[in-house]
């Protein structure tokens, strides 16, 4: 679509492959030859069946953690939108750009939409049909409106949110629609919130395909967003169910034991020149619903490494050591301790089980169950590392400050140069065990010097919005 709230198409079925394509407004009182506009519940369950809604594209995430470095001469060849998002800039992306972090987003939004709103009147289907698939199109516009205000607005804030500017909710899916106004970041939680209460129940209630949604998912999906708002209270219940129902799962839903995967005939092995052999997404046991976004900086890119700090919350016993190089790809070995990041190629983003379990232990440790908090995060360590050594240090697992700070290290651990650490950052941010925190980034030259350092300020914990998107939206507010 050409711009993000003037979109110039409408979403139809074709039947000959069953793929989404695009309409003017005024076809579509009229069924044109060889297609087919959605009417039956089978045609709005087949509109679920979209690649768009796993191939997210937006990776913007990924160059602003702290856990990032950059190196030369590689920085200078990279594109200019990641040399600005390393350096915390104020502009992303060019004056005419479409950003790749809204578009996909809403073009989905729209086809959510369009299932929401009209599946209830679809012929040939039960109503417990029609329910379950609205509900799967209300939890994945939540998941979408997650991801956009995690861009745009700023952390979620129980006093400024009220105040704080959001993102523009939609909720029809009209294409002649021009005005947009920004709802606040309150209001797009509560709307997150209230599609996934309301969808949870008609969900299905065990996990048949990793890129359909569950009610698993959903509710893993759902503690995650009360964890952003620092509701722990309300995350908790959550995740313990998430798990019971991933544990009813019709598919395998399993974290991989990279004691086994690395290890003779593994199913990571061999380790080749674009690193370990990883499970595509819908094939990746550890996937309970399948999103992704390219991550060129774990294939071939050689700009974007981890620090030497990252590297150093490592023990050699880690078997996720083995998905770092100490080379650029076919280049030189990187000084100063930086590593380069060699897999998978692929960010997984939507609901995944390493999460599940770091977000249940870090609840349990706020809200003083410290030995449960332990036995999570043991039940992930022990599956990445080898078995003398994935234990949580008693010193640490007895206190509840240093066993938190010990989870957000394993977070960085487990997701390194996979986009998660900035979503962290924003959150704590505005929690008071963990902010005022200077985040910085490093550029070093080829030998290893020093050549820049950028400090984020707070202005930045959120993108700004594309000039092309102010220009063709008259009165929208900008970020500062």
């Amino acid at each position: 679509m050409k711009t993000i709230y003037k979109p110039n198409w409408s979403m139809v079925l074709m039947l000959t492959c069953a793929l989404i394509c695009s309409c003017k407004k005024t076809f579509l009182e009229v069924t044109p030859k060889g297609k087919l506009i959605a009417q039956k519940v089978a045609d709005y369950n087949l509109l679920l069946s979209n690649l768009d809604f796993v191939n997210i594209v937006a990776n913007a995430q990924v160059p602003m953690g702290d856990e990032v470095a950059a190196i030369e001469p590689f920085f200078s060849g990279a594109d200019l939108k990641t040399q600005r998002l390393f350096r915390w800039e104020d502009p992303v992306y060019e004056p005419n750009e479409d950003a790749a972090e809204m578009k996909v987003p809403l073009q989905n939004i729209y086809t959510y939409n369009k299932i929401i709103n009209e599946v209830p009147a679809a012929i040939d289907g039960t109503e417990q049909e029609k329910l379950a698939i609205q509900a799967e199109a209300m939890a994945g516009r939540a998941w979408t409106y997650f991801l956009l205000i995690n861009y745009f607005g700023k952390p979620y804030h129980t006093k400024n949110s009220v105040n704080d500017p959001g993102f523009p909710i939609v909720k029809q899916n009209d294409v002649t629609r021009t005005k947009f106004e920004r709802a606040t970041v309150k209001e797009v939680y509560d709307f997150i919130v209230s599609d996934l209460t309301t969808a949870i129940p008609n969900l299905p209630a065990k996990t048949t395909h990793r890129l359909r949604m569950s009610r698993a998912a959903a509710e893993g999906l759902l503690a995650k967003v009360y964890v952003f708002m620092a509701k722990f209270n309300e995350a908790l219940p959550l995740l313990n169910a998430a798990f019971t129902d991933i544990g009813n799962s019709v598919i395998p839903l399993r974290l991989y034991d990279y004691n086994i995967t690395f290890g003779p005939g593994g199913i990571f092995m061999p380790i080749g020149l674009f690193g370990p052999s990883y499970p595509t997404i819908p094939n990746n046991e550890e996937n309970v619903f399948g999103k992704q976004a390219a991550d060129s900086w774990t294939f071939i890119n050689n700009e974007l490494v981890v620090t030497k700090q990252t590297a150093d919350l490592y023990v050699t016993s880690d078997l996720r050591l083995k998905c770092y190089s100490i080379n650029a790809y076919s280049g030189p070995v990187y000084p100063n301790g930086l590593l380069r990041r060699i897999g998978p190629n692929s960010i997984q983003m939507g609901v995944v089980l390493p999460d599940l379990y770091l977000l249940r232990a870090e609840c349990k440790a706020r809200l003083n169950d410290l030995a449960g908090a332990k036995t999570d995060l043991e039940s992930l360590r022990s599956k990445r590392m080898t078995p003398a050594s994935f234990g949580v240090p008693t010193a640490i697992a007895t206190q509840q400050l240093p066993l938190l700070k010990f989870i957000i290290e394993e977070r960085i651990r487990e997701f390194a140069l996979l986009g998660y650490r900035w979503f962290d950052m924003r959150r704590l941010s505005v929690d008071p065990l963990f902010n005022g925190i200077v985040y910085t980034h490093t550029l070093y030259t080829e030998a290893g010097a020093v050549a820049s350092i950028y400090t984020l300020k707070p202005d930045r914990f959120t993108l700004k919005f594309s000039q092309k998107v102010i220009d063709e939206n008259p009165g929208m507010q900008n970020n500062p």
